[in-house]
């Protein structure tokens, strides 16, 4: 069970620049409700063992639905590996990088990635930012005695999933942005809403806790369309959306926004008649050109973004790793994942999976502060107990693997079609 600590129901009817939960300043194409996700390939017969050499894999999208996340994603993993061995590495040795494609669940290029990085050893694997990828090979991963850390899945399942204690992520469940998404949608005056969510894991799970939240803040969900993400077109999902009257639509999806907005332009639901709101799966920067939508297309509309603020500098660092980024989203969470399992082989003196999981709460909270892996391992060498703040924000895992508290920040979209925080909501999650 999970339980939030209370955020403020305050926030169904406040005005929207007084949003505040806790205030901070400023997946996918399975058809997968809870009770029938993707099955899992079979693991390997023999646990990994280690070899003295911390080998991190990553399981990230460079091809698929979710590809738009894959640069900050490799970029957060690149840059804690090179900080990690500019530090000296991890056991007296420096730590190898193998990066593979999670592609999407269109595909089986996922069990293939993971079929790859077990033969070369790795023992921990960064990934998959799908939520219905990491359920298709989970029993792989962790079956093979390996450590997977997600800094993106936000399926419920997870967190009571039989992982064999070796599946973690530094991203919240959705429960916690299913709530603040809702609570943001009332707050704004829409007392009556239509849900788009594509038909897997995330999708469902997410629309249902939005539901919850609108339901429970006294609204109203009118019609909720749960849609095939390889649809060739979107005219009859949203036409149930219009049919039904709206307020407010939530979007909750992947690259198929690009042609569900269009839909919703033509059926007259423009987004200065309707009120758009986007989730992390598609929150993305369209802007105007060619691949955009028109100006104005996405003015006024918000969404939501787990994660805590991302400072200059840091995402100066990601650009010093990959210049061409212009999205930050899950850069920190990758980041502060590969830190975390690097300290917490130090910890445990080991390099084999189980050891690492064993130890990945004790470095994430109840010792001394520290906010990078160089002051980290140092105290680590010293017989310290630490507790590593990330650059996600404060990590600190539950029983289940799931941070014990998370932020997740509110944005709004510009005439551009890009978007800029307004706000960030922090909440407790106790597993």
């Amino acid at each position: 069970m999970i339980r939030i600590a209370p955020l403020g129901r305050a926030l169904a009817v406040a005005a929207a620049a007084s949003l505040a939960l806790t205030a901070c300043g400023g997946g996918e194409e399975s058809a997968a409700p809870a009770s029938s996700a993707p099955a899992a390939s079979s693991a390997p017969a023999a646990a990994a063992q280690g070899d003295g050499t911390l080998t991190i894999g990553t399981l990230l999208p460079q091809t698929g639905s979710l590809a738009f996340l894959g640069p900050p994603e490799f970029a957060g993993v690149k840059l804690a590996v090179k900080e990690i061995n500019d530090a000296g590495g991890v056991l007296g040795k420096p730590v190898t990088e193998i990066d593979t494609d999670s592609g999407d669940t269109s595909t089986n290029i996922a069990s293939q990635s993971v079929d790859k990085l077990l033969q070369q050893k790795a023992d921990v694997i960064v990934g998959a930012a799908s939520s219905s990828v990491s359920l298709s090979v989970i029993d792989k991963i962790t079956g093979a005695g390996v450590v997977q850390i997600s800094p993106a899945n936000t399926s419920d399942q997870f967190t009571t999933y039989n992982d064999h204690g070796l599946y973690f992520r530094t991203a919240p469940p959705d429960v916690l942005q299913g709530r603040v998404l809702g609570d943001l949608i009332l707050a704004d005056g829409n007392d009556t809403v239509g849900i788009l969510a594509l038909q897997d894991a995330y999708g469902t799970g997410l629309a249902d806790n939005v539901q919850k939240a609108v339901e429970g803040g006294g609204g109203q969900v009118v019609e909720k369309v749960i849609y095939d993400p390889k649809a060739a077109d979107y005219s009859a999902d949203v036409a149930k959306i219009k049919e039904a009257n709206p307020k407010a639509v939530a979007l909750i999806g992947f690259d198929e926004t690009k042609k569900i907005v269009p839909e919703l332009v033509k059926q007259g639901l423009t987004a200065d008649k309707v009120k758009y709101y986007f989730v992390d799966g598609n929150l993305s920067n369209y802007g105007t050109g060619k691949d955009g939508f028109p100006k104005g297309t996405l003015d006024g509309a918000k969404g939501t973004q787990p994660g805590a603020q991302v400072s200059d500098d840091f995402k100066a660092k990601l650009k010093s790793v990959d210049p061409n980024l212009k999205d930050f989203n899950y850069g920190p969470e990758s980041y502060d994942a590969t830190i975390l399992t690097a300290l917490a082989a130090i910890a445990a003196k080991s390099d084999v999976g189980k050891d690492i999981a064993a130890k990945l709460k004790d470095v994430s909270s109840g010792g001394e502060k520290c906010k990078d892996f160089k002051s980290c391992a140092d105290l680590l060498n010293a017989g310290k107990d630490i507790d590593f703040d990330g650059a996600s924000g404060p990590i600190e895992f539950n029983d289940a693997g799931d941070p014990a508290e998370a932020t997740i920040g509110v944005y709004q979209y510009g005439a551009d079609n890009t978007n800029k925080n307004i706000a960030f909501n922090t909440g407790k999650i106790a597993g």
